[in-house]
């Protein structure tokens, strides 16, 4: 107020030159009005104000009285006691997205921001560091995905950090994608992946750091190798997806971002829930707080035509890990510490010497192919599922007979 009563009074002893000058012809009211920075109209209201009631007559009204658009005293108060009492560790942004969606309020997030600095609940902070230029999104949804991992404790009751994965679209900062780990691999890089295309179908890039789990690198600190690729490396390949490393944290910003905001709103979101295992976090997660997050942060691309394309394969058999073996001459093969126990089958009477391929897939269930043929099934303990006892012997018979 006292800023403005400061302008007011300097227009006071400026308007006197002007009127004068104006009185005596030597400028028009358009030249007037634009000395005071003001237009014509209202210099010409405040002259016949002035010559009514004199320098009283020029200062704004409104000075000196309560706004109409004002919050009642009782509304300013009940926030700062909601912040104050409930949600003192939120930041201010988080706070005014709780404050409009599970309150039914509307005020805006710079008044609140305002409100709550007065009462002197929340400090002002300074922006730092280098400026840079934000790379344009791509038009499109699906036209590019980013992955990455945060390890926070994000579930206060733990006394540990875990981990948060989370797949977002480039195009929109749509997470597709989020669940927690105890720690980032190749199968939470995989989880990501197929939780993105059973959901939205596939996608055409997949942008990541250089972690062992995406990609091989030679040299440390060097490029990556384009051959030697890790597992996520060849199930992209096998889908036809184009992966895209990062060789700064800048070039993943927007992931580096995103969790920037989790990180200030999850964890006492988590608390507040009273959420103390990693499972119910994961469920909270995916049924509550990222529907919440999308329809607040997801933007609209600049293309109404998405690029996902419908998946109708099998993404179990394509994730699978793969390596060749040879049959020794007992009918078994060595994977992982196990023996792995092969029986003749309708094909052939037995497989010695053969090179064959062992798949294992994300539950550890585990098979054996020879060419295009599954010979042989396997749980997560190398005991076999399939040929049953039943079949073996049939096949033996067919075989002598």
């Amino acid at each position: 107020m006292n800023r403005v009563r400061t302008i007011e009074s300097v227009l006071t002893m400026r308007f006197k030159e002007i009127y004068e000058q104006f009185l005596n012809k030597e400028i028009s009211s358009e030249d007037a009005g634009y000395a005071l920075s003001m237009s014509s109209r209202s210099f010409l209201r405040k002259r016949r104000r002035y010559e009514e009631e004199g320098f009283d007559g020029l200062f704004d009204r409104r000075l000196g009285r309560r706004s109409g658009r004002r919050a009642p005293d009782e509304e300013v108060k009940d926030l700062c006691d909601l912040f104050r009492d409930e949600y003192r560790d939120y930041n201010v942004r988080h706070f005014h997205s709780v404050y409009r969606r599970q309150y039914g309020q509307r005020r805006s997030y710079s008044w609140v921001n305002q409100t709550l600095k007065r009462a002197s609940l929340v400090t002002s902070t300074t922006r730092g560091g280098k400026h840079r230029k934000r790379r344009p999104r791509r038009p499109k949804e699906g036209m590019m995905l980013h992955q990455d991992g945060s390890k926070h404790r994000w579930i206060e009751a733990l006394d540990y950090d875990i981990d948060l994965i989370i797949t977002l679209d480039d195009a929109t900062s749509k997470i597709t994608s989020a669940f927690f780990v105890l720690e980032e691999g190749t199968e939470s890089s995989l989880r990501g992946i197929e939780e993105t295309i059973q959901r939205y179908g596939l996608f055409c890039s997949f942008y990541t750091d250089r972690g062992s789990h995406y990609f091989h690198t030679p040299k440390a600190g060097g490029k990556v190798s384009k051959h030697q690729l890790s597992h996520v490396g060849k199930v992209l390949k096998k889908l036809g997806i184009q992966h895209i490393e990062s060789y700064s944290p800048q070039g993943r910003g927007r992931c580096e971002r995103m969790f920037g905001t989790l990180q200030g709103r999850l964890p006492q979101e988590l608390k507040k829930a009273g959420i103390k295992t990693m499972e119910e976090a994961n469920r909270y997660l995916s049924s509550v707080y990222i529907p919440a997050h999308n329809g607040e942060f997801s933007v609209s691309p600049e293309s109404p035509i998405s690029a996902y394309i419908p998946w109708l394969g099998d993404l179990r058999a394509i994730m699978a890990y793969e390596e060749e073996r040879t049959v020794h001459n007992d009918n078994t093969v060595q994977y992982k510490g196990m023996t792995l126990q092969l029986c003749a089958t309708e094909h052939r009477y037995h497989y010695v010497k053969t090179r064959v391929i062992v798949k294992e897939f994300q539950d550890g269930a585990m098979e054996i192919w020879h060419g295009p043929h599954p010979i042989a099934t396997y749980n997560r303990l190398g005991e076999r599922l399939y040929p049953s006892t039943k079949k073996t012997l049939k096949a033996l018979k067919a075989a002598v007979f």
